[in-house]
């Protein structure tokens, strides 16, 4: 059958635009095609000239800026400074021993130096940079930056490091930081790559340690060119990563200056708190230690005269410390048998100077006892019989409770190291311990703070500052990160009958201002900054019969190391208290002389802002407190100092 003329034409028109269509398609490919040709072969032919040309381009971590710590008032208190160093990557290197002989011909490389670059040589991937050297002088900086084509697989490098300002007055809060090490990444189930940079480093104590995360930041990426031999021929592509956060304290860097200069060699801590919020606005343990040396690389020498030092200065006593709390303690003892109703707030114990409970005598502190003794003498003059006939009244169970109301055998959750709980002993606990049922004598050492009982400098202040506001008081340490508040929850009250608590404030407010008072000596004069406080002294040797009968030998006939802790705590002012102070001088001898001092300081000083006047000072003390001022080792604060970031 014949198409017609029409048909055939209907057809051609069909087909021209089918083939049109496929033309188009064609055309567009083709385009694609050579657009994307041009692309690869002009456009980015460096590019990857460079990546046919032994893997030249490479990608490198940039560490971020580690956040700064500031204090309360925004002063820092652990920054960055510039760090020069030289870096060696061994693949690069092709014979890396080669290359560190080289290098000592031109700058001084320690034994040391030498010996643990090798060892991270051997350990370490040959793709991974290795720190050969830090803290370069700018001369020595540059000598090895200009004979870079030389030493194959060599890096010149500008970074930042921790910096500590004020050395070792933060060095028990803040910690340091170090290197990476392989038990550090042994801990982390998915490291961050960061901590491959060499010599990349970390929080190892304190506050730099549990808030390592905020800390650290993220890394920043470098695309570098190098050539056949590993040198950097030009940075292609740079991405900042991000810095750290900022975290900001509670505490005051000048208070915490004063703190730890004003307990001086002793071995010793205080501790300062804000009643009000519970902010820590001090917190010091001494000796103490440069921080600044762990961060560069302590020497052996360095590191020994720490460990050997008899009063531990590595050792955080302000919160890993536990004591027996003395006489301290009496304050929960008194509340302990008040709520009990086990003893009337007029009712009187007779002192004789002991009390017998079964075939052992237990001694008074005053050999000649004290006569007839109601609540608020017994803590104006710290009976001891007193509170051993109470004691017993009340049982160590409620004791224990009443103790732990007050923060002692509580952890508080701070980011510190280490922070001890402390110890409020009761009939279960000896028995799961030690397999022992409880004694009577148990209780009547408890009762006065000695035993079993244990407690940190730290639950001492939180113990003052409970008793002062009658709120359950939390410490606090951190006040900010990254410029958002931490949340302060209001302190939920005590539950404590206000009669009971002013009686025992009034029995501390004696202490410090009655002439029969312990801390008589140590009392402020000045009528807004009244204080109350309670001495304390914990025995570290027993007194045998024998030496009683022959007179108890005094402390300052003793070894160090076997003289009384001397302990104080104090709130004020009286009517309206604001600070909490406790302190603890280890083998200090009596509270009374050795910690009530040094607290009062403390406490002035936190209530002046810094120098009080002498008129806070009993006249006959003037002359002497304004002559121990000037010998104190205090640091400079210019206005400004330590608000920067970075030190050249």
């Amino acid at each position: 059958m014949r198409r017609s003329p029409k048909d055939t034409l209907e057809s051609f028109r069909n087909v021209s635009r089918r083939g049109l269509f496929l033309g188009g398609i064609q055309a567009a490919v083709v385009t694609t095609i050579g657009f994307r040709m041009r692309y690869l072969q002009v456009d980015q032919a460096d590019q990857f000239r460079l990546l046919a040309d032994e893997n030249s381009i490479k990608i490198r971590l940039l560490p971020p800026a580690r956040g700064l710590i500031v204090d309360r008032n925004g002063a820092v208190v652990a920054g960055n400074e510039q760090n020069y160093r030289i870096t060696i990557t061994p693949e690069d290197a092709g014979d890396p021993e080669m290359v560190l002989s080289r290098l000592r011909e031109l700058i001084y490389l320690s034994p040391d130096d030498l010996e643990r670059t090798r060892r991270e040589l051997e350990r370490r991937s040959p793709t991974l940079p290795i720190a050969v050297a830090e803290r370069l002088t700018w001369d020595e900086f540059s000598l090895v930056s200009v004979n870079a084509p030389a030493l194959p697989g060599v890096t010149t490098e500008v970074g930042l490091s921790r910096y500590y300002p004020q050395g070792p007055d933060f060095v028990h809060v803040l910690g340091y930081v170090g290197p990476v090490s392989d038990y550090d990444l042994s801990k982390l189930e998915n490291p961050d790559p960061l901590l491959q940079i060499p010599r990349f480093q970390i929080g190892k104590l304190g506050v730099e340690a549990k808030l390592e995360d905020q800390l650290r930041g993220k890394a920043g990426t470098l695309r570098v060119e190098v050539n056949a031999t590993g040198r950097v021929m030009r940075d292609l592509e740079r991405t900042e990563g991000d810095p750290g956060t900022t975290v900001q304290l509670t505490i005051d860097r000048k208070l915490q200056n004063y703190a730890l200069a004003r307990l001086g060699s002793e071995s010793a801590a205080a501790v300062v708190i804000d009643i009000q919020n519970g902010d820590i606005l001090a917190i010091s343990s001494a000796p103490s230690f440069d921080a600044n040396l762990f961060v560069r690389g302590i020497s052996g020498a360095d590191y020994s005269k720490l460990t050997e030092n008899e009063r531990r200065p590595l050792a955080d006593k302000s919160v890993q410390g536990a004591y027996p709390p003395g006489s301290t303690f009496k304050i929960v003892t008194s509340l302990a048998a008040l709520e009990a109703g086990v003893i009337g707030l007029d009712e009187t114990v007779f002192c004789s100077g002991f009390i017998n409970v079964g075939n052992r005598r237990f001694h008074c502190w005053k050999r000649a006892g004290h006569g007839s003794v109601y609540l608020t003498k017994s803590l104006e003059e710290s009976c001891d019989v007193y509170y051993y006939e109470i004691a017993q009244r009340v049982g160590i169970d409620k004791i224990a409770e009443m103790a732990r109301r007050f923060g002692i055998g509580t952890g508080f959750d701070l980011p510190m190291s280490a922070v001890t709980e402390g110890l409020a002993p009761d009939k279960a606990w000896k028995l799961k311990k030690y397999g022992k049922s409880w004694l009577v004598g148990d209780t009547l050492n408890s009762g006065i703070g000695q035993g079993y009982v244990l407690a940190s400098p730290l639950q001492l202040a939180v113990m003052t500052a409970r008793l002062a506001s009658g709120r359950a008081v939390t410490p606090r340490l951190i006040q900010a990160v990254g410029g958002t508040e931490v949340p302060v929850e209001v302190a939920p009250e005590l539950g404590i009958n206000p009669a009971y608590l002013a009686a025992v404030r009034k029995g501390l407010f004696d202490v410090s201002n009655s002439k029969r008072g312990t801390a008589f000596s140590s009392r402020v004069v000045d009528d807004t900054m009244l204080i109350a406080g309670k001495t304390g002294t914990s025995q570290v040797r027993n007194i045998t019969a024998a030496e009683r009968a022959r007179g108890v030998i005094s402390n300052d006939d003793l070894p160090w190391n076997r003289r009384d802790h001397a302990l104080f705590v104090c709130y004020g002012p009286y009517d309206a208290p604001r600070i909490a102070v406790a302190v603890v001088v280890e083998h200090g001898g009596g509270g009374s002389t050795a910690a009530a001092p040094i607290a009062r300081d403390i406490f002035l000083e936190a209530m002046s802002g810094g120098a009080p006047p002498l008129t806070a000072y009993p006249e006959s003390q003037r002359t002497r407190i304004e002559a121990e001022r000037k010998e104190l080792q205090l640091m400079e604060f210019p206005p400004d100092a330590g608000k920067g970031q970075t030190r050249a």
